[in-house]
C-alpha cells in the first residue's frame, strides 16, 4: 500500500506485550530458540542437582566418611553444566544475529523503495540509525532476554520446589523478600522503556545532524560554522546523555533492590536455619543444600529481572524499526508484457508515438499549493525539446514527475504512447535516463560510476560514452584511468567533470528519453560548446528533454517550451519565440546581456 499511514494508538508497554513482540520477531528461528532453551534448561537442571549431591557429601563428612564417587559426580556435573550452557549461549547469539540480519535486509529494502515524499518528511541520518544502532540494541534483547525470561523462570521454579521440599518455613521467608524486590522492579520497567525510547530517538538525531554537516562540509568550513554545527550536534548528544542517565538511574535503583532481596533472604536463611540446626530441628546437610539453592536462585532471578529491563529497553528500538518498516513504499508493478518493455533503439517511423507526452498534468507537493497547473507537451522520438522559464516555474517538478518520483494529482503521462499508470514505474524508468543538476557521484572508481546503470557493460561501450561525454582528458589525467577512485561524492573531480560523468552514465543506458536538468551549469564555455554538439549527436539516438537557463544550450533545440507559474505559455523554435513570447524574449535578452551581446 502507499499513502501516509494512519496514526496508531499508544503502544502497549507491558512486559507481556513486549515478550509477545519478541516471540514474533523469532519467527523462522523457532528451532534455534527451542534448542537453546533445551540446552539452557539441561545445564540448569545439572546445576540444580549439585546442591543435593553436596548435601550428601556434607552428611557423609559429618559421619567421618569421604564419598569419592559423590565428589567425582559433583565435578562431572559442574563441567557438563558449563559445556551445555556455553553451547546454548552460542545458539542464542547466532539466532540473535540471524534476526538482526533479517531485520536489516528488510529495512534496507524498505528504505531504498520509500515514496519520495517520505524522504521529505524524514531525515536520512535518522533512518540510517534505525538500520545500525537500533538493530544492535534489539540483537542484545533477542539473543538474551527471551530465553532468559523462560529459562530463568523455569529454573527459579525448580529451585523453589526443591527448597519447599527441604524447608517450607525458610522458603516463605525467602519469598517475602523476593516479592518486595519484584514490586520495585515492576514499578521501574515502564520508565526504563520511555527513557530508552528517548535515548534511541536522540541517537538517531545525532546521526541525522552529523550527516547534514558532513554532507555540506565545504559550506560549513567557508562560513566558519564548525562551532555552530558542533553546538547543534552537541545538544543532541546532551539529550542522549540525559536519556541514558535516566535509564541508568532507574537501573541503579532496580539492581540494588534485587541484590538486597537476594542477600537479605540469604542472611535470613543462614540465621534462622543455623538456629534450627543448633536446636536439632534440622540437619546441617539440609541447611547447606538450602543455602546453595538460595544462592543458586540468585542467577535465574537476576536474569529474569535483567531480561525484563532489557526487553523494555529493546522495545524502544523495536518501535523505531517497526515505524520505518511501515513507511509507504512505491507500488510494485506487475510484470510488463514484452510488447510494453522499453523499446530497443531502432529506426523510428514517422507515425511512431512520441517518446513522452503530458496531458493536462497537475501537481502540488502540498494540498492547495499547486506547482503544475495543467501542463501539456510532447517530446517526439529523436527530437530535442527544451524547457525554459524563471526559477520556480515548475521545471524541476515536471522532471520529477517524468522520472516517476511522484504521481500527478491529475492528468496523464504517456511513454511511447502508453499510459504511465499502466506501464508501472519500473517500465517507465527503463525508458529514461536523467542527468540531474545535483550530479550524483558515489564512492568507487570512475568506471563504477559510469557503468552504474549497466554494471555488465563492455569496455568498448564504456569507451564510447567516455568519448561522447568528452571525458577522455579526465581519464588520461587520473593515475589509474577508469579504475581510479573518485573519492566520497566524487571529491577528486571538478563540478563540470562530475556532470560529464553523469552524462556518460546516462548515455550508457541507451534510453529512449534523456532528461537533462541544467547540463551546462558547471561547464566552461569550451565544454559547453562541446556538450551542445554532444546533445545533437544524442538526439540522433533518443529523444531529449532539457532544462536550461543558458540560451546557448536551448536555442538549437527542435522545440522550446516556455513554462511560467506552472503553465505552458508558449511553444516553438528560438526565432519564433523571440517574436511571439514576451517572457522568452525577456529571458533571451537577459542571457545575451550577460554575454555582452544583443538578441536577434
Amino acid at each position: 500500500m502507499t499513502g501516509t499511514p494512519t496514526p496508531t494508538a499508544e503502544p502497549d508497554r507491558s512486559t507481556r506485550a513486549a515478550v509477545a513482540t519478541l516471540y514474533r520477531l523469532t519467527a523462522g528461528h523457532r528451532a534455534a530458540v527451542a534448542v537453546a532453551t533445551v540446552l539452557t534448561l539441561a545445564g540448569s537442571a545439572l546445576g540444580l542437582a549439585q546442591p543435593l549431591v553436596a548435601k550428601h557429601l556434607v552428611d557423609a563428612g559429618g559421619r567421618g566418611q569421604i564419598a569419592w564417587p559423590l565428589l567425582a559426580l559433583l565435578g562431572a556435573l559442574f563441567v557438563t553444566e558449563a559445556a551445555t550452557g556455553s553451547a546454548g549461549r552460542f545458539v542464542l547469539e547466532r539466532m540473535g544475529e540471524g534476526v538482526v540480519r533479517q531485520l536489516r535486509h528488510a529495512l534496507v529494502a524498505r528504505l531504498l523503495r520509500l515514496e519520495m515524499r517520505e524522504y521529505d518528511r524524514h531525515r536520512a541520518g535518522d533512518l540510517v540509525s534505525r538500520v545500525t544502532a537500533d538493530t544492535i540494541l534489539l540483537r542484545e534483547v533477542v539473543s538474551q532476554a527471551l530465553v532468559d525470561l523462560v529459562t530463568g523462570s523455569l529454573v527459579a521454579a525448580g529451585a523453589i520446589v526443591l527448597m519447599a521440599w527441604l524447608d517450607p518455613l525458610l522458603l516463605l521467608l525467602v519469598a517475602l523478600t523476593v516479592a518486595a524486590a519484584a514490586v520495585v522492579v515492576a514499578s521501574l520497567l515502564t520508565g526504563i522503556r520511555r527513557a530508552s525510547e528517548h535515548m534511541q530517538d536522540s541517537v538517531g538525531a545525532i546521526a541525522a545532524d552529523l550527516e547534514r554537516a558532513l554532507g555540506a562540509l565545504p559550506m560549513v568550513r567557508v562560513h566558519r560554522a564548525e562551532d555552530r554545527e558542533a553546538a547543534r550536534i552537541g545538544s543532541r548528544v546532551d539529550a542522549a546523555y540525559g536519556a541514558g542517565v535516566r535509564t541508568a538511574k532507574l537501573a541503579s535503583v532496580m539492581s540494588p533492590a534485587v541484590e538486597l532481596a537476594v542477600q537479605g533472604s540469604f542472611l535470613v536463611v543462614l540465621v534462622i536455619g543455623g538456629l534450627r540446626v543448633g536446636g536439632h530441628t534440622g540437619s546441617l546437610g539440609d541447611l547447606v543444600a538450602f543455602l546453595l539453592y538460595a544462592s543458586y536462585l540468585v542467577l535465574p532471578l537476576s536474569s529474569v529481572f535483567r531480561a525484563a529491563s532489557l526487553v523494555q529497553r529493546g522495545m524502544g528500538a523495536h518501535q523505531r524499526i517497526d515505524e520505518a518498516l511501515r513507511l509507504p513504499v512505491e507500488p510494485v508493478a506487475p510484470p510488463v508484457p514484452r510488447a510494453r518493455e522499453a523499446p530497443v533503439a531502432k529506426r523510428v517511423s514517422v507515425s511512431a508515438p512520441p517518446a513522452l507526452e503530458l496531458r493536462d498534468v497537475r501537481f502540488g507537493h502540498h494540498p492547495g499549493r499547486p506547482v503544475l497547473r495543467g501542463v501539456s507537451l510532447t517530446v517526439a522520438q529523436r527530437r530535442q525539446v527544451a524547457l525554459v522559464g524563471r526559477s520556480g516555474a515548475g521545471k524541476s517538478t515536471l522532471f520529477a514527475l517524468v522520472a516517476r518520483f511522484y504521481e500527478p494529482d491529475a492528468g496523464t503521462l504517456l511513454f511511447d504512447g502508453l499510459p504511465a499508470t499502466e506501464l508501472g514505474r519500473d517500465a517507465c524508468r527503463r525508458r529514461i535516463a536523467v542527468v540531474d543538476q545535483n550530479t550524483h557521484v558515489v564512492h568507487g572508481t570512475l568506471r563504477d560510476n559510469i557503468a552504474y546503470a549497466v554494471p555488465d557493460a563492455t569496455d568498448a561501450e564504456v569507451r564510447r560514452v567516455v568519448e561522447l561525454a568528452r571525458l577522455d582528458e579526465v581519464v588520461a589525467r587520473l593515475p589509474d584511468g577508469l579504475h581510479s577512485f573518485v573519492g566520497e561524492r566524487g571529491g577528486t573531480l571538478s563540478g563540470g567533470e562530475r556532470q560529464r560523468v553523469a552524462l556518460a552514465r546516462a548515455l550508457l543506458a541507451r534510453p529512449s528519453l534523456l532528461l537533462l536538468d541544467e547540463p551546462t551549469s558547471h561547464l566552461d564555455a569550451i565544454n559547453e560548446s562541446a556538450l551542445t554538439t554532444v546533445m545533437k549527436d544524442v538526439a540522433e539516438e533518443c529523444a531529449v528533454l532539457v532544462v536550461a537557463h543558458r540560451l546557448s544550450t536551448v536555442q538549437h533545440a527542435d522545440r522550446i517550451v516556455v513554462l511560467h507559474d506552472g503553465r505552458v505559455t508558449a511553444c516553438g523554435r528560438h526565432e519564433e519565440l523571440l517574436v511571439d513570447s514576451p517572457l522568452y524574449r525577456e529571458l533571451a535578452a537577459s542571457q545575451m546581456l550577460k554575454h555582452g551581446s544583443r538578441p536577434d
